[in-house]
């Protein structure tokens, strides 16, 4: 089934077809499609005071396989058009301390698990391929990315003297890519709701002949439309923070994977740094006895 299909529309075809069960289903779908993107089956049938298992029927009823899969069109429908306010609203939902953080984690979990299935390992070598071959390598991570961005940029300037972080500085951003050219490799990251500066950015590289490589959730986010490469990092959160536990994982495989393709020079710059560290006293050495 497409991942561009409207999904209220097709329910609404459905409707009259229904059972009784499932017609409250649609009815709470197409009014709070927002909220009902990000329940679990179970979740949702007890909000409409239905069994589970009438949940999933419906699923199958309106054209999917199962629950799991009209969850994720209905995920990709709306994640770029809810506001902070609307995330804020479902995140209370949490009813206390302990609720919170066995549902922040248990999210985690699941879109680091989305991610292991959705990956594509071929599209992950080439990226290092190009990290190691290119004549430079920009990353760009614009708001909450800039932290995925930083993390990157830090593991990668330890291991290759040609990797720039472009950020918010004294300049614009596209200031900072003047000089990106065939011969380098752009590394775009963005979740929902993406910056558009971002992906103006990626345009921009891509414009100008270098290859480009998105990390982001889904393929069809803007920035995978300017992407040479597209890595999927799940990022689904029901709240007003984004998640970047599942992003971050995959910039530790590249790091590593980098650093493997790189020995000898990784080898030769942690041993200089550690004569730094050492004369300079950056660690504390102090023991805790």
């Amino acid at each position: 089934m497409s991942e561009n299909i409207d999904l209220i529309r097709l329910i609404q075809s459905k409707f009259h077809n229904l059972s009784k069960g499932q017609k409250i289903i649609a009815q709470y779908i197409m009014s709070n499609y927002d909220k009902a993107a990000f329940m679990t089956a179970a979740k949702l049938g007890e909000k409409v005071g239905v069994s589970e298992s009438t949940v999933v029927r419906f699923a199958n009823a309106v054209g999917f396989i199962g629950y799991p899969q009209l969850q994720k069109q209905l995920q990709e429908m709306v994640k770029t058009k809810l506001t902070t306010v609307q995330r804020i609203e479902m995140s209370s939902d949490y009813s206390n301390e302990e609720s919170v953080l066995k549902n922040v984690l248990k999210a985690d979990i699941e879109n680091i698990r989305a991610t292991l299935d959705e990956i594509n390992y071929a599209v992950f070598e080439n990226v290092v391929k190009g990290i190691t071959e290119s004549r430079s390598v920009y990353i760009v991570g614009l708001r909450s990315s800039t932290a995925l961005a930083e993390f990157l940029g830090f593991y990668l300037n330890l291991i290759m003297d040609k990797v720039h972080v472009v950020t918010y500085t004294i300049g614009d951003i596209f200031e900072q890519l003047l000089r990106v050219n065939e011969n380098d490799l752009v590394i775009g990251m963005g979740f929902p709701r993406y910056s558009s500066r971002t992906v103006n950015a990626l345009e921009y590289c891509k414009s100008r002949g270098a290859k480009v490589v998105a990390i982001t959730d889904s393929l069809l986010s803007p920035l995978a439309s300017n992407a040479d490469y597209t890595l999927i990092a799940k990022s689904n959160m029901e709240s007003f923070v984004d998640s970047i536990v599942a992003p971050l994982s995959v910039l530790n495989a590249l790091i590593i994977a980098v650093g493997i393709k790189e020995k000898s020079n990784l080898s030769s710059s942690f041993a200089r740094l550690e004569e730094i560290w050492d004369k300079y006293n950056i660690f504390s050495t102090e023991s805790d006895d």
